[in-house]
């Protein structure tokens, strides 16, 4: 049985004749006779009882009526919604992100994307960068603002596409009552006879490369005292007086009681990547990163 019985049957159910449903559906009425007779073999049951001048549904035409509208009202939202998701207007779009820290980058890119694209339902998740790395390469997230990128990954072979949307600008952490906090302004150079304290490699893979990188340009190479898994701890350490460190302006936007942050004289940007699987061609993602490197003005 094909689709195409099924319109068939409903046309001649509807209509109760042959030569008009055959009118409407654009057919040579003896081929419509014949469609809906290998239908009745098929089913082992006969639809319609037809006179001369009568063609009535049986008991069997009318149960099996209510099934075939059901059957081709499927069919036909099957089609629109692979229609709605080739044009990218439906399915689901995941994204993973940093609560808090990354929450400014969301909510003007999610509002313009629900204009453009209304029917995505988008799906958010607070995961460490380490997390939407590996949640992107199998696939389980379509989008991951996932920060610094790491150095070591190769720059062949990787799976991942990466795109650098804006540069956020590097200020020193200091604890609140260290003496270098009596400066507005401080020469990276400074701190290099002090502890450092940065975010693991584990969970957010580049951190250590990124400051050791920052530090040689002043000319030391920076002592690691103690690495920290997230933001808030990261600032606990450096109030508690166990080191200081170097972080986007943007942690200003965290709680950091005891702690101080001081402008660089040698300005430092920290480069800040979204990255996606080069193999994920869905419309939803494309459009969500178009307004993403769009709407979020470099810093």
């Amino acid at each position: 049985m094909e689709l195409r019985h099924l319109r068939y049957f409903v046309a001649v159910a509807d209509e109760l004749s042959f030569t008009r449903a055959a009118t409407a559906l654009r057919l040579a009425q003896p081929s419509l006779t014949r469609q809906i007779h290998n239908l009745e073999e098929e089913l082992g049951v006969r639809l319609f009882d037809r006179s001369r001048n009568q063609v009535s549904l049986t008991d069997e035409g009318r149960a099996f009526l209510a099934d075939a509208r059901r059957l081709l009202s499927l069919s036909l939202e099957s089609v629109k919604s692979v229609q709605q998701l080739n044009r990218g207007e439906s399915g689901q779009l995941n994204l993973g992100y940093l609560f808090r820290f990354n929450f400014d980058l969301l909510p003007d890119a999610l509002m313009q994307f629900g204009h453009v694209c209304p029917a995505v339902a988008v799906n958010l998740f607070d995961m460490p960068p380490a997390a939407q790395i590996r949640a992107l390469e199998n696939r389980k997230i379509d989008l991951g603002f996932v920060g610094l990128r790491p150095v070591s990954r190769p720059e062949k072979g990787d799976p991942l596409m990466w795109t650098c949307i804006t540069h956020h600008e590097v200020m020193a952490v200091l604890p609140a009552d260290h003496p270098l906090g009596k400066k507005r302004v401080i020469n990276i150079a400074e701190l290099s006879n002090l502890y450092f304290v940065t975010m693991s490699e584990e969970k957010h893979p580049g951190s250590r490369e990124w400051l050791t990188a920052i530090c040689e340009r002043a000319g030391f190479k920076p002592r690691v005292l103690q690495d920290v898994e997230t933001e808030a701890g990261l600032l606990t350490f450096v109030a508690e007086g166990l080191g200081v460190t170097l972080a986007r302006k943007q942690m200003k936007n965290l709680p950091h009681h005891g702690v101080i942050f001081r402008e660089l004289s040698a300005p430092a940007k920290a480069d800040y990547w979204i990255a996606s699987h080069r193999e994920n061609v869905s419309k939803a993602l494309h459009e969500f990163t178009e307004i993403v490197k769009q709407s979020i003005a470099p810093n």
